[in-house]
């Protein structure tokens, strides 16, 4: 297998466990990186790779120690294609239900100018009722949560990292419950969107400015915003209608003015957010214990490679968490 000469390949010998390199790696990357050479693409040579060392615990020991980091990664995985799966069967019955019509009978659907649609249904624009960009304010000076457009994912609903910062006047600003939308190439296109499911009723925290704040309205509710902000048309939408200059285009928030559906009644609104709240309130709970479980990875993985605990002790703290 070839590889680029970006990489460096490390073979392990008979002493050495694969797995339990990559956690010392993992461990020492910032000493690693004292090394590196270059300023816009920094390189770490084979000489300084050739001297880095490590402490090298009997063979058995290191695989015990990777056994039990492993662990905790194998159930953050598990965690992010459960979430995958819950996520996925959300929007196919958003889709089912309010795209594709599926189950209407003939004789209830109509003409009307974005094809058939159900009897009672309305063509509207989908800012007729959800809100965009919603007036919330939030005191300049004030501690409050706060989430950067890296920790919007790219699929799936969760975001990353929440951190605290004062408010200095700009970002958008936002509430349980509320979808935040990039708006900013090439962000909305690797789709960057997520569920704003963190906070306490009536907390208000703030972001990046180029967050589009979707907010449902009526008997729209969280579950439905976000399954349309990830819906195929909906996304096509927003890219096709991006200005500006090569590299820094982005959304205008009133072209959802010219994006029409069918909006459903109340009574099918809130059938949605019956079928799906529960996948999203699991959804949550598996977030919250991988970000649980990846802050217990990062504490014991320095202190078990250098030596600082033992196993048993590591295996303690895994289980009480778990």
């Amino acid at each position: 297998m070839a590889t680029s000469q970006d990489f460096v390949n490390w073979v392990c010998g008979e002493e050495l466990d694969s797995r339990y390199l990559m956690y010392v790696l993992l461990a020492e990357v910032e000493s690693l990186f004292r090394f590196a050479h270059g300023s816009t693409h920094q390189t770490i040579y084979y000489p300084e790779v050739k001297a880095f060392h490590a402490l090298l615990p009997p063979l058995d020991e290191q695989r015990r120690i990777a056994a039990v980091l492993g662990a905790l990664d194998d159930k953050i995985e598990l965690n992010r294609k459960m979430n995958q799966t819950l996520e996925a069967m959300a929007q196919a019955i958003f889709k089912s239900w309010f795209i594709d019509f599926d189950g209407v009978p003939d004789a209830d659907m109509v003409d009307s100018e974005l094809g058939r649609i159900p009897k009672g249904w309305e063509v509207k624009p989908v800012a007729d009722f959800i809100c965009f960009n919603p007036a919330t304010r939030l005191a300049r000076g004030a501690l409050a949560p706060f989430v950067d457009m890296k920790a919007l994912p790219t699929n799936g609903c969760s975001v990353s990292e929440v951190t605290s910062r004062v408010v200095k006047g700009g970002g958008a600003k936002f509430m349980q419950g509320d979808t935040l939308f990039a708006r900013i190439t090439p962000c909305l296109e690797n789709g960057k969107t997520a569920l704003v499911d963190f906070l306490s009723s009536g907390q208000v925290a703030f972001g990046s400015t180029e967050f589009i704040v979707m907010r449902p309205t009526g008997p729209f509710g969280r579950e439905w915003v976000y399954c349309l902000a990830r819906s195929t048309d909906f996304r096509h939408h927003a890219i096709s209608n991006m200005t500006g200059s090569s590299g820094r285009q982005r959304v205008p928030v009133d072209c959802f003015r010219n994006y029409f559906m069918a909006e459903p009644p109340a009574r099918e609104a809130q059938a949605f957010k019956g079928a799906t709240s529960a996948l999203f309130d699991r959804i949550k709970g598996n977030s919250d214990e991988s970000r649980t479980l990846a802050a217990l990875r990062d504490t014991l993985l320095p202190k078990l490679i250098s030596g600082e605990i033992r196993v048993p002790e590591a295996e303690a703290a895994v289980e009480a968490a778990t």
